[in-house]
């Protein structure tokens, strides 16, 4: 898998005054931008491009990506729309980038290299939603509705409790087709009323309604999603433990 898409268009106003001056993706995380971070771990994998959709501040963006050397080839690609349209309208400005086999990415997620090699190495055809699971979810949480043979039912932070087996982690697997059937399903769901209202996620419980959506379990993997401030001290403590973990085994 050669590509990914990351979406960091939006300020991530729930992040209060962390984010008066810069949007989440450039939180600071162990002297590296969340951005940073997610673009060290594709190159880890062997990711060679990039696509990040920028919206709120994008020239800070564009001059961080600026600073980097090595690693994934980046481009960017600008939301007009991030203050008016939720995810879904990122995406749909990334559409023609939804062809062959590439990730989608949320731009408020870091997963650990062991994690995205994981995914990277699993070879389900179609759309894959990457999931976790625990004892209890909360109203905030991307609820999933798993079978046992992984084909997702349902997708969404209203989902019935007593049916809620897992959540997804923001990240998404395309092989064999899948991106194109997403970018068919985005430019339809876009059109109608709800369509700048809603997540992407939206638009792929229309598809597991329909036809086949698959899920790769991950349980047991590191990762963070920033979304609240008491998520950034916890997502700083996760980081600090990988950049321990590789300088002794660098030592």
């Amino acid at each position: 898998m050669d590509k990914a898409i990351i979406l960091s268009a939006g300020q991530g106003s729930r992040l209060g005054h962390l984010v008066d001056e810069r949007p989440k993706c450039l939180i600071d995380f162990g002297g590296r931008s969340l951005l940073d971070r997610q673009l060290d771990t594709l190159e880890a994998n062997g990711v060679r491009e990039a696509v990040v959709v920028t919206g709120f501040q994008d020239d800070l963006i564009e001059a961080d990506l600026e600073r980097r050397t090595g690693g994934p080839k980046v481009r960017t690609l600008y939301n007009p729309f991030y203050k008016v349209a939720d995810n879904l309208g990122s995406l749909f400005m990334a559409r023609d980038e939804l062809a062959g086999d590439c990730l989608v990415w949320n731009g408020d997620t870091l997963v650990s290299d062991s994690l995205m090699a994981k995914v990277l190495g699993n070879d389900r055809a179609g759309i894959c939603v990457t999931i976790d699971r625990k004892e209890g979810y909360d109203e905030d949480d991307m609820k999933v509705v798993v079978d046992p043979d992984g084909r997702l039912r349902a997708i969404g932070k209203r989902l019935p409790m007593d049916r809620v087996n897992g959540e997804s982690i923001g990240l998404l697997a395309f092989r064999s087709g899948g991106a194109e059937r997403f970018r068919e399903a985005i430019e339809h769901d876009i059109r109608t009323p709800e369509g700048t209202t809603i997540w992407y996620l939206r638009v792929i419980h229309h598809l597991a309604e329909t036809s086949d959506v698959w899920t790769f379990d991950i349980e047991g993997e590191e990762w963070g999603e920033v979304d609240f401030p008491e998520d950034v001290e916890r997502a700083r403590e996760l980081v600090a433990g990988w950049d321990s973990r590789k300088d002794s085994a660098a030592a």
